[in-house]
């Protein structure tokens, strides 16, 4: 089940899932990039909110325009309860480029890993986190990789002795 939370009202959302529904374990924190979402068409399937629909018609030449994103990023929470039969929660934020969303570090304290990997790597930055800083890049590290537009590239092969 996933719900839709605005970033403002994200530590209240998680906060009720854990104390009264009992939601009691976050199991990771998984940012999305959307960027360029929806400005090409795409022939073949694609995942939709409600999962794939393979009875659709779809081939090469049957191109469609994939329904457009609220917003660049989604950060995804996914809460599980540690009881038998236990459902799996994704609580999702959405959040444009340069928007931060609160830390749920309080509530959980394992967000703490999550949040600056999720910073490290994606940008997304986390009000309230004890210490948002780079966790898997060098600290001087420039941009953040996993972005769509990060710039691709690399150093220059040289495949002789000439300089």
């Amino acid at each position: 089940m996933t719900l839709v939370v605005d970033p403002a009202r994200l530590v209240d959302a998680c906060t009720y899932l854990r104390d009264e529904e009992g939601f009691d374990f976050l199991s990771d924190i998984t940012p999305v990039d959307y960027l360029g979402w929806g400005e090409r068409e795409v022939a073949g399937y694609y995942g939709t909110a409600s999962g794939r629909d393979i009875d659709a018609l779809s081939a090469q030449g049957y191109a469609r325009t994939p329904e457009p994103k609220p917003a660049r990023f989604a950060v995804n929470y996914h809460l599980m309860a540690i009881r038998p039969g236990a459902p799996v929660v994704r609580v999702q934020v959405w959040l444009e480029d340069g928007q931060s969303v609160a830390s749920v570090v309080p509530l959980w304290p394992t967000a703490d890993w999550h949040e600056r990997e999720a910073f490290d790597l994606m940008g997304i930055r986390f009000d309230g986190h004890p210490n948002l800083s780079r966790i898997i890049m060098e600290d001087d590290w420039e941009g953040h990789p996993l972005r769509k537009d990060y710039p691709l590239g690399g150093e220059p092969v040289r495949f002789s002795g000439e300089e």
